[in-house]
C-alpha cells in the first residue's frame, strides 16, 4: 500500500475476495455458532490497545487480526438463537448491497450529486408509504440510521408546527412502556421534565385512554399546551400495540401531533394478524419504522414517514451559499432537507435490491412466521409444568418465567431463580437470552423475528433453561 492508498487491481480483488469468502462462511455456518460473546474491559485492552502505528503492516495480516479477535468477541445478533432486545436477522443480499454502497461512496444527501440514489430513496419510500395507507402524492420520509434519529426528526417537526418558536408551555404525553429513545428525543429538543407526562398502562401494557383523557384536560385548565401523544406500535418489552384509533380520535379532537413509534412492531403490516393489531396507524401525523429490526435489513437503516413531505422541508432546509447550484427543481428531492444530516449515506439502496430480489411476498411469509412462531411458543409453555406466561405472545414477542408448579416460590426467590437462569444461560454462550422487568416480577423474553429461528431452537434453549433451574433449585436443599 503506497502513502496515498493505492492497491493494484490484483491486489483488490484478491483482498476483497477473501472478504466475502468470509462473509459467506459465516452466513452457511450461522446456526453452528455460538451466539454470545462476552469479555471484560480489561481483556479488550489487552488485545487492542495500543498508540496508531506510525507504519503500516500488510493488509492480509489485518484482516486475519480482525477475524481472530474483533468478530469472535462480539456477539452474532443474526443467530437463529439470539432471542433478546431485538435481534438482527439481516439478510444477504441487502450485506453486499451495503458493500457496493460504501466501495462507491455515494453520498445520498442531493439530486444533483447522485440523481439514482435520491430516486431510490424516492420509489422505496413510496413503497413503504403505501404499505401504511399513508399519501403517496403528499406524503414522503426519509431513511435514517435508526428508530432514535426517526423518532427525534419526528418531535422537532412537531414541535415546529403545533408550537412555532415558543414551546415553553408545550407538554408531551407517551406510555410507561415507550421507548426510551423518545424520552432521549425530547431532552435532546429541550424540553424540561415538567413538560414530560409518562402516563402508566393497563394490565395488558396499553395506555388507559381515561388517564390520557384526564391528563390533557388538567394540563388545558393549567394554561398549559397539550401537543403531542406518542403511540407505541409494539413496544419493545412486550410487542403490546396502544389502542391506535381511540388514540387519534382524541389527537383530533385535541389538536395534538400523532406520533407512532413502530420502530419495532410497524413491520408486521405485512401480516394478516399483525395488519388487524396495528388497525389505526394509517391515522398517525408521522410515524417511523425500523427496517433494520424486521423488514430483515443491517444495521442501519430506520425510517420516518409523515402525511405531507413539507412539515419536513420546512422544518429542516437551510439554503447556505455553497449548495446554491444544487436545489434542482421540486420534484428532485434533496434529502438533506427532510432531516437532520447533510452527509448521508445510500441507505435505501439495500432496501431496494433485497426487496426486488427475494420479492414482498417472502417478506410476507417470513413475518408471519414469525408471529406464528410465537404463538405456538405460548402454547407450547402453557402446556409445561415448569412455565409460566407472564406476557403472551404479541408481535413475536413473548414474556414467561420459570415457576415449576408445585414448589410455592415467593417473587423474590422467583426473581434470583430467573435471574440466574439468565446468567447460565448467557455463560453458557448458548444461546442470547436476558430478562426484563414486567409488573415488577423479573421474567425472560424471547423476540422471535428471525426466520431462521426455529421451534428446535427454542425446545433446546427452554431444555437447557429448565436444567439450569433444576441444577440452582437443587443447590439450595
Amino acid at each position: 500500500m503506497s502513502a496515498h492508498f493505492d492497491l493494484s487491481k490484483e491486489e483488490m480483488k484478491s483482498y476483497g475476495y477473501k472478504i466475502v469468502d468470509i462473509i459467506a462462511e459465516h452466513w452457511d455456518t450461522l446456526d453452528k455458532q455460538k451466539p454470545v460473546a462476552s469479555a471484560t474491559r480489561k481483556e479488550m485492552d489487552s488485545i487492542f490497545l495500543q498508540e496508531a502505528p506510525a507504519e503500516g503492516m500488510p493488509a492480509e495480516k489485518v484482516l486475519d487480526f480482525v477475524m481472530d479477535n474483533v468478530m469472535p468477541n462480539s456477539t452474532v445478533v443474526s443467530h437463529p438463537k439470539a432471542f433478546s432486545f431485538v435481534p438482527g436477522p439481516s439478510n444477504f443480499i441487502s450485506t453486499m448491497a451495503d458493500s457496493l454502497a460504501t466501495g462507491f461512496n455515494i453520498f445520498s444527501g442531493g439530486w444533483m450529486v447522485s440523481p439514482a440514489a435520491a430516486e431510490l430513496e424516492i420509489v422505496t419510500m413510496n413503497w413503504l408509504l403505501k404499505m401504511y395507507n399513508f399519501p403517496v402524492e403528499k406524503g414522503g420520509g426519509i431513511f435514517t440510521s435508526g428508530g432514535s434519529m426517526a423518532n427525534l426528526t419526528a418531535l422537532a417537526t412537531a414541535r415546529r408546527l403545533k408550537c412555532g418558536d415558543d414551546f415553553s408551555k408545550a407538554v408531551i404525553y407517551l406510555s410507561d412502556q415507550a421507548h426510551s429513545s423518545n424520552i432521549k428525543a425530547i431532552r435532546v429538543l429541550g424540553f424540561k421534565k415538567e413538560q414530560i407526562r409518562i402516563l402508566p398502562t393497563d394490565i395488558e401494557f396499553r395506555i388507559s385512554i381515561n388517564k390520557l383523557k384526564n391528563a390533557i384536560a388538567k394540563d388545558r385548565l393549567e394554561g398549559l399546551q397539550p401537543f403531542c401523544y406518542i403511540a407505541s406500535a409494539g413496544t419493545t418489552n412486550t410487542g403490546t400495540v396502544d389502542p391506535l384509533n381511540d388514540i387519534a380520535d382524541i389527537c383530533e379532537e385535541e389538536n395534538l401531533w400523532f406520533h407512532i413509534d413502530g420502530a419495532y412492531g410497524g413491520a408486521a403490516i405485512l401480516s394478516e394478524k399483525g395488519a388487524k393489531a396495528l388497525r389505526g396507524i394509517d391515522r398517525a401525523d408521522s410515524l417511523t419504522v425500523d427496517p433494520h429490526k424486521w423488514f430483515y435489513q443491517p444495521y442501519e437503516i430506520g425510517c420516518l414517514l409523515v402525511k405531507d413531505s413539507s412539515w419536513l422541508s420546512n422544518t429542516f432546509s437551510e439554503k447556505p451559499e455553497y449548495l446554491r447550484d444544487i436545489e434542482g427543481n421540486e420534484s428532485e428531492i434533496n434529502f438533506y432537507d427532510y432531516g437532520i444530516q447533510l452527509t448521508r449515506r445510500f441507505r435505501a439502496l439495500k432496501f431496494y435490491m433485497s426487496i426486488k430480489t427475494y420479492g414482498l411476498n417472502t417478506f410476507k411469509e417470513a413475518v408471519s412466521y414469525n408471529i406464528q412462531l410465537a404463538d405456538d411458543v405460548e402454547k407450547m409453555l402453557r402446556k409445561s409444568r415448569n412455565w409460566e406466561i407472564i406476557s403472551p405472545a404479541t408481535l413475536a414477542v413473548i414474556n414467561f418465567r420459570y415457576n415449576p408448579i408445585g414448589l410455592s416460590l415467593s417473587e423474590k426467590e422467583l426473581d434470583e431463580l430467573n435471574q440466574k437462569i439468565s446468567q447460565k444461560i448467557m455463560e453458557s454462550r448458548e444461546a442470547l437470552l436476558v430478562t426484563t422487568i414486567l409488573n415488577k416480577q423479573v421474567v425472560l423474553r424471547m423476540c422471535l423475528i428471525n426466520p431462521k429461528t426455529t421451534m428446535d431452537d427454542i425446545k433446546k434453549t427452554l431444555e437447557l433453561c429448565h436444567q439450569f433451574g433444576e441444577e440452582i433449585l437443587n443447590g439450595k436443599k
